[in-house]
């Protein structure tokens, strides 16, 4: 069977000129196509107190940015997805509350720092996301309360979603930095 015209052109966009930044693309791509799922899933856990999961979306449009800006500018893009993830949780922990353990998206958003960064780079990438990750916790925590009252049982809940969905993406991430690493081994 082949694949729709329209589908194969999507997916050529979110191509990447090299192999570190097909971890970015790729990353991009599995979150762009997730992200409208998110509130849904949510809505399924805490009904229509799930309102604030929406936020999520604010982000998409700079996900799906992210292979138009590396195949101008390898550093741009790469500073765009950290700095995207490290706000779209701090933005989405505003929202849904620390106790909803939405706060573990930090953790991608470091593994994708120590990935795409070289060299002396790597040590500004990864500075970039701990303290961006740093400021957002904080943040967070001086803006006030979350935007929604969680009841326990709904944050274990959400709780349970978010780190199904961290651990995913994390192993999403190590494994497509693993590929690479091994292609520039045979190089």
């Amino acid at each position: 069977m082949k694949m729709p015209a329209s589908l194969q052109r999507f997916l050529r966009y979110f191509e990447a000129p090299t192999a570190r930044l097909a971890v970015a693309t790729t990353v991009a791509l599995v979150v762009v196509c997730n992200q409208p799922f998110y509130p849904l899933y949510a809505y399924a856990i805490v009904g229509a107190k799930a309102w604030p999961a929406m936020l999520a979306w604010l982000s998409t449009p700079f996900y799906a940015a992210v292979p138009a800006v590396a195949r101008r500018n390898a550093l741009a893009a790469s500073v765009l997805i950290v700095v995207t993830g490290i706000a779209n949780t701090a933005l989405c922990t505003k929202g849904l509350g620390p106790a909803s353990l939405v706060e573990l998206f930090y953790i991608p958003c470091i593994l994708i720092a120590a990935g795409l960064f070289e060299g002396w780079r790597r040590f500004r990438g990864l500075a970039l996301s701990a303290v961006g990750a740093t400021l957002g916790m904080l943040g967070v925590r001086a803006f006030g309360a979350p935007l929604e009252d969680f009841t326990a049982s709904e944050n274990r809940s959400l709780a349970t979603l978010h780190i199904v969905s961290v651990l995913c993406l994390s192993l999403l991430i190590l494994y497509l930095q693993t590929r690479v690493a091994r292609l520039r081994a045979r190089q």
